[in-house]
């Protein structure tokens, strides 16, 4: 079983904006699901989504573990429901086209079973879709 999801993106986008983007209340409700989020160490934060389809809501909530402007946000990620406490974290990097970003979501082997797989795969597909989506973000904040 795999533990660690790895994502890689480069954005053409300043790191200031992607941080912005990854670690504001406001800014994350509008590419991701809506959000009670602060980018300070001990803060209990809270995203809540609905399901388009059945229309239930989960929450997913953690706390700020490390936030280090610009460059790394961390925190601890529990879905409603589940005991099972995994990691993110976001490293942001400038460079001369723009901010690599490296995501990662590690701690998903200590779900249970076929419950570990399952999730697996859901916050891996979860994962490359939010970073379209924050591609997206990024893109339309040029364009206003």
């Amino acid at each position: 079983m795999k533990d660690l999801i790895q994502k890689e993106h480069q954005f053409s986008h300043p790191i200031g904006d992607v941080w912005n983007a990854i670690s504001k209340a406001e800014e994350i409700s509008k590419w991701f699901i809506p959000a009670d989020f602060k980018a300070e160490p001990g803060y209990a934060y809270k995203f809540s989504h609905t399901d388009e389809n059945s229309g239930n809501c989960t929450n997913i909530t953690g706390k700020v573990l490390e936030a280090n402007p610009v460059n790394r946000l961390v925190y601890t990620w529990m879905v409603e429901g589940m005991d099972i406490e995994t990691t993110v974290t976001w490293n942001l990097e400038e460079n001369d086209k723009g901010t690599l970003l490296t995501l990662e979501h590690s701690g998903i082997s200590n779900f249970p079973g076929e419950t570990a797989v399952k999730m697996f795969e859901s916050f891996d597909g979860g994962w490359n879709n939010c970073i379209v989506e924050l591609d997206k973000y990024l893109k339309e904040l040029i364009n206003v």
